[in-house]
């Protein structure tokens, strides 16, 4: 991809970023169904089964193995504890908590990323990325609303996730170059793939699945790998800083799914809230976008 792109590359790079997030959020509603009615622990044992698989013919088509001593890098194994993490609470939450909510509230997760990269890694966040973050994480707040006669504590559960997955965002930086991401894709899913079978040798529960639950989740499977080729192929194609916001597209995908499919209806504060998720990491992304022009231009 060349340095600056052409307007007709960003323009495909951002239907392909709003086609992953319709991919994904098609995805959520997906499991949200299937969360219904089986055992979590079986939902993610089947997800992390039927997805891996996709991801190991991928890295073999390229050239690549997948079991390998790679495998065992520190990197590699801490992302899969966040996606462990991150995957066990998100299926918890659809199963108890509105679709609507659970998206909003994972919109923070790029902010945390960032908070992420300031503490851990040292990067430079300057004092507007910082008060955008704490703007987010009020939206935050918002959402979930603690403390008020409607609030579901279950919805905490999309913070534990928002956690794990930016730990698995953030330790991907130290995955060394040589591991491509089909690898990596299959790794977290095949860890993934264990901790459903643990779940439900702790739990004991797991049923046969029915027709229509085995179609449903076979179409969350191939709606998510679609969104995952999709949104690959817009950061490869776009600039960056020009698709990336258009990933908060998810949410208003998983609140229309929502009303129409699932009979939610946000209330006043919950939409407030989404908004000041959605309107803080804008501004952080534009505030990215503007220092790194004045780095290249210094």
């Amino acid at each position: 991809m060349t340095p600056n792109p052409p307007r007709s590359e960003n323009l495909t790079g951002i239907l392909m970023m709003l086609a992953a997030m319709a991919f994904f959020a098609v995805e959520d509603l997906f499991l949200k169904w299937a969360a219904s009615d089986l055992p979590i622990g079986q939902i993610v044992l089947i997800s992390g089964a039927l997805g891996a698989p996709v991801f190991v013919v991928m890295a073999w088509a390229r050239g690549y193995g997948v079991f390998m001593k790679d495998a065992l890098h520190p990197a590699v194994l801490t992302r899969n504890c966040g996606e462990m993490i991150g995957t066990a609470s998100f299926m918890a939450a659809l199963a108890m908590v509105p679709l609507g909510t659970v998206a909003a509230v994972l919109q923070a997760m790029p902010l945390a990323v960032t908070m992420g990269a300031a503490l851990i890694f040292g990067e430079r966040v300057g004092w507007r990325r910082w008060t955008a973050i704490g703007i987010g994480f009020a939206g935050v707040l918002l959402v979930i609303q603690p403390g008020a006669v409607g609030f579901r504590p279950e919805a905490m559960l999309v913070l534990v996730t928002v956690f794990g997955m930016s730990v698995r965002d953030l330790v991907a930086r130290a995955i060394p170059a040589r591991i491509i991401t089909p690898q990596v894709s299959a790794w977290g899913l095949m860890s993934i793939a264990v901790l459903g079978a643990g779940m439900m040798a702790l739990s004991g529960e797991a049923r046969m699945v029915t027709g229509t639950e085995a179609l449903i989740l076979t179409g969350a499977v191939l709606f998510g790998t679609a969104g995952y080729w999709a949104v690959t192929t817009a950061t490869r194609t776009g600039e960056v800083a020009v698709v990336a916001p258009f990933r908060y597209s998810r949410l208003v995908f998983s609140m229309g799914l929502g009303v129409v499919f699932l009979a939610e209806r946000p209330n006043g504060l919950t939409l407030a809230g989404a908004a000041l998720i959605v309107a803080s990491g804008l501004y952080a992304f534009a505030r990215e976008r503007a220092r790194k022009r004045a780095s290249q231009a210094g």
